[in-house]
């Protein structure tokens, strides 16, 4: 009888069907892996969604937003840097005829003329008469330039906007329109951007 190389006995021995199955099987297994339930997939959005949430919100937190504050009457407001050019003194104003009432006139500042916008009128404040503290804030978009007027230029602030209120109780009429939030000591910042495009405050009327 002739004996088999070690070679054919481990061919024999070795179950080629059974390794088939047992790949497929694992083949099968890392798919389903891959493509969860309805029951998985909802656990695994909630999970995602909870994880921005909690991300935005820390995002929200650490943001700041800086401002001129400035005082109208007997209130103070702020204007975001990101839209303020400069800031000029009240000088040499002239009135133009056919504007409304908010409207002031028109200064030069360095060879450009730039309209002065009153907010006290606008917004329906006490008025308070000019006077040598009075300054010209003058705010810009890509699209307008105008100058808002301020009785007083009480400095720079950089606060949470995480800090910022929604709204006051006092704060009500067209006020509510412009603002960004309100600061803990009452400080109402206003949106600049709707002031620059807001065509109730924007006047481009030619005089005839």
């Amino acid at each position: 009888m002739k004996e088999k190389t070690p070679s054919q006995e481990v061919h024999r021995k070795i179950d080629w069907d059974g390794i088939k199955t047992r790949l497929e099987a694992a083949r099968l297994k890392t798919e389903q892996g891959w493509t969860p339930g309805p029951e998985e997939c909802s656990r695994v959005l909630r999970s995602r969604a909870q994880t921005l949430a909690r991300e935005h919100e820390r995002e929200e937190t650490g943001k700041k937003i800086e401002f001129v504050e400035f005082q109208l009457a007997y209130e103070r407001y702020g204007v975001e840097t990101s839209y303020v050019r400069e800031v000029c003194p009240l000088r040499d104003l002239t009135a133009v005829p056919c504007t409304p009432a908010h409207v002031m006139g028109i200064i030069n500042v360095r060879g450009q003329i730039i309209s002065v916008v009153d907010l006290k009128k606008f917004f329906d404040l006490p008025e308070k008469g000019l006077g040598e503290l009075n300054k010209v804030i003058v705010v810009k978009s890509d699209s307008m330039e105008f100058g808002i007027l301020a009785d007083v230029i009480v400095g720079e602030r950089v606060v949470s906007v995480s800090s910022l209120q929604n709204s006051l109780p006092t704060l009500t009429g067209i006020r509510e329109d412009y603002f960004l939030g309100i600061t803990e000591d009452r400080t109402v910042v206003l949106d600049g951007g709707k002031i620059l495009s807001d065509e109730k405050i924007v006047v481009n009327e030619e005089v005839v």
